[in-house]
């Protein structure tokens, strides 16, 4: 992980890195996990298409959560 950031809820980078792969292979991508994070064979397009995706799914389990919870 980068220096500066600190990750508050641990575990939370490999989970993201495996959203990040699962995505890619649903898209056909030619990339997998343990590849060294190397994507220089994949196009800007399909590598923005990945973290379009992600934001995707981040957003409604974001949502879900706050659908959840009861109100005070």
């Amino acid at each position: 992980m980068a220096s500066g950031f600190t990750q508050i809820i641990k575990g939370s980078h490999k989970a993201l890195d495996d959203m990040k792969y699962e995505i890619a292979s649903e898209l056909g991508l030619p990339v997998f996990q343990g590849s060294e994070d190397y994507w220089g064979e994949v196009m800007t397009k399909d590598a923005g298409r990945v973290g379009g995706q992600m934001t995707r799914k981040l957003v409604a389990f974001a949502e879900l959560a706050l659908a959840q919870e009861k109100p005070l």
